[in-house]
């Protein structure tokens, strides 16, 4: 086995196919993964005895999971198969039974487990029959199993509706999905055609689907594949989390082979005669106008019957598809930003994104750390644990500072000598009634109070470089505005600005006298 270890992810993926009963070489194709280095994570899963229990394993920690996995040895041992000993058996009876009329893969599944009653699940039936029919080239008609895939990819041609404040044409890119067994399929128009807003709608054609196929497929485009090779795609991370989330595999075509993913192809086609056709004379002023006009047609699209048959996509999906699915998860994945960066001396990370600093342990200073953050909490990782939890804050330039991730000499300093609310309102109070009124309303301001201890020691600081009396001028002054920050005070004493009010009451430059109007002069009557 390479000496480089696998991601939890990869772990994850390898386990969820052993699972599913697939073969390591099967394994290995789909991984990316070297046969040996699948061997050698069946064993450890094997000796674990959970016989490959995947709801067992894949509740682990990621810790757990490594643990299992660094501490796993693997034997050299080759158990025959006897199963796949007795199909192989079997195998030239299989393929001439295919050729006849009607005969089904499931029908012979059927039939040899009731011969077999031990034998191989579906899947697997499928796959071994696939490998001993390739060793003999036979042509023949190519079946979709039920449930096994779904296929996705970008209309070439957008959607647009109008905006009805500015008259502008708003285009939209539209996502199409399809079972390529019963061509049931979903279409979607999106905002744009970024990662976030197709992970959103995958969740969405799940929900429609009402269950979740085993893989899902797509070309090389730059949402589902971040590197392009023809042995070895490389899923974006986002995608990958979804995909463990849902329990479904992630393939790649080869590049340039449209073949790879024929069905969604032809379901284009599909969506642009029965549904951009239909819709070309409705202007639409909103996003959820054009797919509830989407939506509208393809539940229509779904009711015809298919050509020369007597049954529709929506009823041979519901019969004979829509069953085998897998249960959608009991939460919907919730979109998730991964990013990595270095700990600062001040022991604080920062999300470039907002440039807003998070706390970790002090003893990961120096550390690269992974940070996983989404609209409300930032996570904060080393390894595969986590060391950090924070509530998401889009406040610029500002820090988010838990006081168990100080060293101690900080937890004293924080603790005895000022990092406390009843400490520095105290030492406003000293300075005067503006003073503590300013610190009142910084401390409001924020949604932690540590966020707070900051800018009042940066305030505290500046009493001493300009003198008590000026920084109460000062944030008597800030008080008139609504921004309680540091900046705000010491923009004020930089450019002199309290002065300016003493200024111009002690030397008014027009003299007083009976002929200046009041304030009662300008009210309107």
């Amino acid at each position: 086995m390479a000496n480089k270890s696998l991601s939890m992810q990869k772990i994850r993926q390898i386990l969820l196919l052993l699972s599913r009963g697939h073969s390591e070489r099967s394994i290995a194709k789909q991984t990316q993964v070297s046969r040996p280095t699948i061997h050698h994570y069946s064993v450890i899963f094997s000796s674990a005895g959970s016989d490959y229990n995947y709801s067992t394993l894949m509740e682990l920690t990621d810790q757990e999971l490594n643990l299992l996995v660094e501490g796993g040895k693997s034997g050299k041992v080759q158990v025959p198969d006897l199963r796949k000993v007795h199909f192989f058996e079997q195998a030239d009876y299989f393929i001439s039974e295919l050729r006849k009329v009607g005969v089904t893969r499931y029908l012979l599944w059927q039939e040899y487990l009731e011969a077999y009653p031990d034998g191989f699940q579906y899947s697997r039936f499928c796959e071994l029959l696939d490998s001993a029919m390739s060793t003999r080239k036979p042509s023949m008609h190519l079946y979709h199993i039920p449930a096994e895939l779904m296929e996705v990819d970008f209309a070439g041609s957008k959607l647009h509706y109008v905006d009805q404040d500015s008259g502008e044409v708003i285009e939209c890119p539209v996502l199409v999905g399809v079972l390529p067994f019963s061509g049931y399929s979903f279409v979607q128009a999106l905002v744009d055609a970024s990662l976030p807003q197709v992970v959103s709608a995958l969740n969405n054609m799940l929900d429609y689907l009402g269950g979740v196929p085993l893989n899902a497929i797509s070309d090389n485009m730059k949402q589902w594949v971040s590197k392009t090779c023809r042995y070895e795609p490389t899923f974006p991370e986002m995608l990958q989390q979804w995909a463990v989330h849902n329990h479904i595999g992630l393939l790649a075509t080869r590049p340039a082979s449209p073949k790879d993913k024929a069905s969604v192809e032809n379901q284009v086609l599909i969506t642009y005669r029965r549904i951009y056709a239909l819709l070309r004379n409705t202007t639409f002023h909103s996003l959820a106008e054009i797919n509830t006009g989407i939506m509208q047609k393809l539940e229509e699209h779904h009711r015809k019957n298919f050509q020369k048959k007597t049954y529709s996509r929506q009823e041979l999906f519901v019969s004979q598809e829509q069953g085998l699915l897998q249960a959608l998860p009991d939460t919907v994945y919730h979109l998730r930003h991964y990013t990595r960066g270095k700990v600062h001396k001040n022991y604080h990370v920062v999300i470039g994104e907002d440039w807003h600093f998070y706390s970790v342990p002090f003893t990961y200073v120096g550390k690269e750390v992974r940070i996983v953050y989404d609209s409300d909490h930032v996570e904060i990782y080393y390894g595969h644990g986590r060391i950090a939890l924070h509530t998401r804050n889009f406040k610029s330039h500002g820090y988010s500072t838990q006081l168990e991730h100080m060293p101690e000499n900080h937890k004293i300093i924080a603790q005895q000598k000022g990092w406390d609310p009843e400490y520095y309102l105290r030492k406003a109070s000293e300075n005067g009634p503006s003073t503590r009124a300013f610190f009142d309303e910084l401390m409001k301001s924020k949604i932690t109070i540590h966020q707070a201890y900051g800018p009042c020691l940066g305030i505290l600081r500046l009493v001493k470089e300009h003198g008590g009396d000026r920084v109460e001028a000062a944030c008597k002054r800030a008080l008139q505005g609504h921004k309680y920050n540091y900046g705000v005070i010491n923009t004020i004493l930089e450019n002199n600005m309290d002065l300016l009010a003493e200024a111009s009451e002690a030397h008014s430059p027009i003299p007083a006298h009976n002929n200046l109007r009041g304030a009662e002069n300008y009210k309107t009557k």
